[in-house]
C-alpha cells in the first residue's frame, strides 16, 4: 500500500507542476520586454515547479485530511 500511496503522489506532483506550467506559459510573459532575457524559459521552469509543488501538497494534505475524517465516526 506504500508503494501505490508514493506512485500516486509522485503522479499528482508531476501533474500539478505541468499543469502551472502550461498556465504560465499561457501568459505569454515575453511579450512583457523589449528583448526577454535568455533565462526567462528557465525561470518559467522554476516559477512552475515552485508552485506546482505547493498545490500538489496542498491536495495530497487534503486528500489525506479526507481519509481519515472515517476515523472521526468511530
Amino acid at each position: 500500500m506504500t508503494g501505490i500511496k508514493a506512485l500516486v503522489e509522485i503522479v499528482i506532483q508531476l501533474g500539478m507542476i505541468w499543469l502551472t506550467f502550461t498556465a504560465i506559459q499561457g501568459f505569454r510573459l515575453e511579450r512583457f520586454f523589449r528583448q526577454p532575457p535568455k533565462t526567462l524559459p528557465l525561470a518559467i521552469v522554476l516559477l512552475s515547479t515552485a508552485i506546482g509543488y505547493l498545490c500538489a501538497s496542498f491536495f495530497i494534505g487534503f486528500i489525506n485530511a479526507v481519509s481519515q475524517l472515517p476515523g472521526l465516526l468511530r
